[in-house]
């Protein structure tokens, strides 16, 4: 494993972080896959107080004092149920029981989107609370996520005297929120930064047929993931890159890539690559949703990035796959239980126009011909479920 010195205060980070957004819902799965990441070098771990079960998975297997001493746990603030000063200490008191720890070392305001949301923690009263749980040594490390536009991001590096933030950056990405640009703004005021998204919610693992044969043909042992990764480590401004890791595959791959100290290399002709790889990825999206699933649950029960991706997928793999996938996938969850409350769009860490696309989608993929289709499916599969 690759490491790199955290600039502000010596830790050693690894190059590859684990995500935990999207852990196994098999605990011995999950225990499995966290204890080979440390045991491969993986010391960097990341989850947050709205992922579902993701902070008490991760407390369970590191409860073992000698595991938990071995890594950095990052978790975030929600932000959104910050009302009141006192709510500060609720939340985070649930944090550390569920981690079953006495202390976080890197502690983020979760999806700070502009310097106006920092300024509501602020009058409450969140640098006093900061200030008194680095005393004790609950917190070591403040920062913030972000998935805001370029000049947001810039705004709120300036609002305070941060010790790391966590970026959205793929090669897809490199004018979209933070992008390029806040990336190497942030570095030059000191700030480290960590990446999620690298493959932009498994965009980047799965290209058009031309861009994957693009690859193949220059380095035929590279898969896309490699590729992807490739990119963003060669940024040295990058302290750390999140996957959201949920097999022992990919956490096996992914610490390869980030254990060859050559990978990350590019040369110009690889750089080429890749920005024409881009180029045939944004002809094709339609709508730029990562599925990182801020904006769900959905009252209505809409599942909005699976509708997003299956919508995708029809310049990807065609209207009739895109269509068949759409009908097995989404029954019970449809674009058309959408009824335009809003609620969502206050969410999206994209700023998607969700409600705008949901009726696309639904025009699109909600044909005539939806719900014989989805009773062929179900018949087929032995299946008794209504659409």
């Amino acid at each position: 494993m690759n490491y790199r010195i955290n600039p502000k205060n010596g830790d050693r980070l690894s190059l590859l972080a684990f995500g935990c957004m999207r852990l196994p819902k098999d605990f011995a799965v999950t225990e499995k896959i966290i204890k080979t990441a440390i045991d491969e070098g993986v010391n960097y771990f990341d989850t947050a107080y709205f992922y579902p079960g993701s902070e008490n998975a991760l407390g369970r297997v590191l409860e073992n004092n000698y595991l938990r001493d071995k890594v950095f746990i990052a978790t975030k603030c929600p932000t959104f149920f910050i009302k009141k000063t006192s709510d500060f200490d609720k939340y985070f008191k649930i944090q550390l029981e569920r981690l079953r720890t006495n202390r976080i070392d890197y502690y983020l305001m979760h999806m700070l989107n502009g310097p106006e949301n920092w300024q509501k923690l602020v009058d409450l009263g969140a640098l006093e609370w900061i200030e008194s749980k680095k005393k004790s040594g609950e917190i070591k490390n403040l920062g913030f996520s972000f998935h805001g536009g370029a000049e947001n991001f810039r705004k709120l590096i300036d609002a305070n005297d941060w010790d790391f933030t966590l970026i959205m950056y793929n090669y897809y990405d490199v004018n979209n929120q933070a992008g390029r640009d806040g990336l190497y703004y942030a570095a030059e005021k000191g700030v480290p930064v960590m990446v999620m998204e690298p493959l932009r919610g498994g965009k980047l693992a799965d290209l058009p047929i031309k861009a994957k044969n693009m690859f193949a043909a220059e380095l035929p042992a590279h898969t896309p993931v490699e590729w992807a990764f490739r990119w963003i480590y060669s940024h040295n401004e990058v302290l750390t890159v999140l996957s959201g890791m949920n097999s022992m595959e990919m956490v096996k791959n992914n610490i390869k890539t980030a254990s060859d100290a050559d990978s990350y290399k590019l040369t110009n002709r690889e750089n080429e690559l890749i920005a024409s790889a881009r180029e045939l990825i944004m002809a094709k999206t339609k709508i730029p949703c990562t599925g990182c699933n801020y904006c769900m649950p959905c009252k209505h029960k809409v599942d909005i990035a699976l509708c997003f991706a299956c919508y995708n997928d029809i310049a990807i793999e065609g209207k009739t796959k895109a269509f068949f996938d759409y009908t097995y996938r989404t029954r019970g969850h449809r674009a058309s239980f959408c009824v335009g409350c809003g609620e969502c769009e206050a969410r999206c860490s994209q700023g998607i126009e969700i409600r705008k696309n949901l009726k696309e989608v639904k025009k699109k993929l909600e044909g005539g011909l939806l719900k014989p289709v989805g009773g062929l499916i179900r018949a087929y599969l032995g299946e008794n479920r209504e659409d």
